[in-house]
């Protein structure tokens, strides 16, 4: 039996419009199955997100406490004579370039230490800080793997060594064994140092994929280019430091290469990215 035309075009409409209707079903039933997903994710990532927030605060604070600090103490020394004894002056000195004096040479003497004491205690507890942080953020993406104890051991090992440099620093003590130890301490923080931020960028880069969302890889390689120029310039300035003079020289690097470790941290406050 043949049906009119017409009726063939509402039995059609009808046809269609069910179809759509249940799309529209479908739709919104998948949506309402996704918002549960997406809720549970976000609470999942929230302690991620929290310590990603929290290492882009302090890493900002580590770079500029110690910057800083270290520079208000050069700004006294060259221009604020009235504050010091004249055997502390120093006149037209920029030691990044001249190394007319060393950071120990303008931080240890009233009223700078005043300044720097406090800013490297700061600085080891927000470094503390910060390697835990980091810690975590591994262990939420990897929680096995194999750098986590490596780069925390020699991250808070640093953080220790900068304290015991700052509260033997302006001790004066004549005995050799004493000096010895101070120089070990110095050394042994920025070796610690290095060696912290090389295990934790080679973490970092072993993730990318997993972290892509939350850091912005250019800077990771600038990082890593940061951290093998620090390594390489360290190994080349064996001969220079151990060897008797070049004064100025050894003193121009020490400037620098506080740069470049302090670089270290605004770089990581660029690296990851903001989350809400």
């Amino acid at each position: 039996m043949l049906y009119p035309s017409k009726y063939v075009n509402i039995i059609i409409n009808r046809i269609i419009w069910d179809t759509q209707k249940n799309t529209e079903a479908d739709e919104k039933l998948a949506l309402k199955r996704e918002e549960p997903e997406k809720k549970i994710k976000r609470n999942k990532d929230f302690p991620l997100m929290k310590s990603i927030n929290n290492i882009r605060f302090i890493t900002l604070w580590i770079f500029i406490i110690p910057f800083a600090a270290i520079n208000s103490c050069l700004y006294i020394t060259t221009q604020l004579h009235h504050l010091i004894n004249s055997d502390f002056w120093l006149f037209n000195a920029f030691p990044y370039i001249d190394g007319q004096a060393s950071i120990s040479r303008v931080t240890r003497f009233f009223p700078n230490y005043l300044i720097f004491k406090p800013a490297m205690f700061l600085t080891s507890y927000l470094l503390v800080k910060y390697w835990l942080y980091n810690k975590e953020i591994i262990k939420h993406i990897d929680d096995n793997h194999k750098y986590i104890r490596k780069f925390f051991f020699f991250g808070i090992a640093s953080a220790v060594m900068l304290t015991l440099h700052s509260i033997f620093l302006g001790i004066k003590i004549d005995y050799d064994i004493y000096k010895l130890f101070r120089r070990v301490v110095l050394l042994s923080f920025i070796i610690f140092e290095v060696v912290a931020q090389t295990y934790l960028v080679l973490t970092l880069n072993s993730l990318k994929n997993k972290l892509s969302q939350y850091i912005n890889y250019k800077i990771l390689k600038i990082k890593i280019t940061l951290v093998i120029l620090l390594i390489a310039v360290g190994l080349l300035s064996i001969p220079i430091v151990t060897m008797p003079g070049n004064k100025f020289l050894k003193h121009a690097l020490e400037w620098d290469y506080f740069l470049g470790v302090t670089s270290f941290y605004l770089l990581t406050f660029f690296m990851w990215k903001k989350n809400k």
